[in-house]
């Protein structure tokens, strides 16, 4: 193994321009820690807002961009217990899968699905850690209840709709043109909102006979959160991850009282390694076996070469895309 590897610099941040590969040092696996020689690498929104500089890494994380990525396991830091050199995994990275190796702790490891190439296993833990903690341990999605997910064409949004599905949930989403609805519809959503032509909290209270969802996951915020509101059923919940709108907006919380609503959220990366290794550890015994079945497979979009993280980046913040965009970095 070489001592030297190239990885996506971004320096002081900004523009997606700013990037550009470099060389440092292979890092070392710390204790519970594990080196994965990385095939392919996953693109996600919060990349782009660390390196813009509005979204710096938690204390300790690395610092390079990057939050999932599949490949082998080359080396083990000490007391790693549940892995082996030679074992092809994917994982969830606290920073820095936008390079040739990165270090993961071993509880946010997970085996690659059989049946599914390295590059669809890489497409996988960030959307679904995500949507597993938001969905199911917050949101507590139950079978036969309704769930809306805006942003239905997302990665994200493309696997809650997906694991929804598969729990027996009944799925509506909000996309913004006729190629998304398609791309959820055929996901299994079973109602598809155009919210550029449409009301979606109207749509949403017709398709319910007027009473509204039981869950929703947003990721948009500003002027959806009282029509969020509006269009919860009795007992609802909302599910917040991400502001792509203000967060600051005036809302009427009249609604959450009377409703009994509940109204929570999270973000992943902060979370504690026991917090991410028991998401890991439901993923492998619940969702895993789907995925083993060919069922709830991520939807990727495009893949870039490491080089190509500038076009990467430009395509995520243009909201143009279906799925995720992922970097090849050694293949596989």
């Amino acid at each position: 193994m070489s001592e030297l590897m190239k990885f996506v610099a971004h320096g002081a941040g900004g523009e997606p321009q700013v990037m550009h590969l470099s060389d440092m040092s292979v890092p070392k696996p710390a204790a519970t820690e594990v080196l994965i020689k990385v095939a392919y690498a996953g693109v996600n929104r919060p990349d782009c807002l660390q390196r813009s500089g509005r979204y710096p890494p938690p204390p300790g994380a690395s610092p390079i961009l990057g939050l999932e990525a599949s490949g082998q396991v080359v080396a083990l830091g000490e007391g790693v217990t549940r892995w082996k050199q030679g074992d092809w995994v994917c994982g969830l990275a606290n920073g820095g899968a936008y390079a040739e190796y990165v270090c993961i702790p071993q509880g946010q490891v997970l085996p690659l699905p059989p049946g599914l190439s390295l590059l669809q296993a890489a497409a996988l833990p960030e959307n679904y850690f995500t949507v597993w903690t938001n969905v199911f341990q917050r949101g507590k999605l139950q079978a036969g209840e309704t769930f809306l997910v805006h942003g239905g064409s997302s990665g994200i949004g493309l696997t809650a709709i997906q694991l929804a599905k598969a729990f027996g949930a009944r799925v509506i989403c909000t996309v913004g043109n006729e190629e998304k609805i398609r791309a959820c519809l055929a996901a299994g959503a079973d109602l598809a909102i155009n919210y550029r032509t449409q009301d979606f909290a109207k749509e949403v209270m017709d398709a319910t006979d007027q009473k509204g969802v039981n869950i929703i996951l947003d990721m948009v915020g500003g002027d959806y959160m009282q029509r969020n509101i509006n269009c919860l059923s009795v007992d609802g919940r909302l599910v917040q991850i991400a502001f792509l709108q203000p967060s600051k907006t005036e809302v009427d919380w009249i609604g959450l009282m009377v409703k009994r609503l509940t109204f929570t959220g999270s973000t992943l990366r902060p979370r504690t390694a026991a917090d991410k290794a028991q998401m890991a550890n439901e993923l492998h015994e619940k969702v895993w076996p789907l995925l083993q079945q060919g069922k709830c497979l991520p939807v990727v979009h495009q893949v870039f070469d490491l080089r190509e993280a500038t076009q990467a980046h430009e395509l995520m913040e243009s909201s143009t895309h279906i799925g995720k965009i992922m970097l090849k970095v050694a293949g596989g």
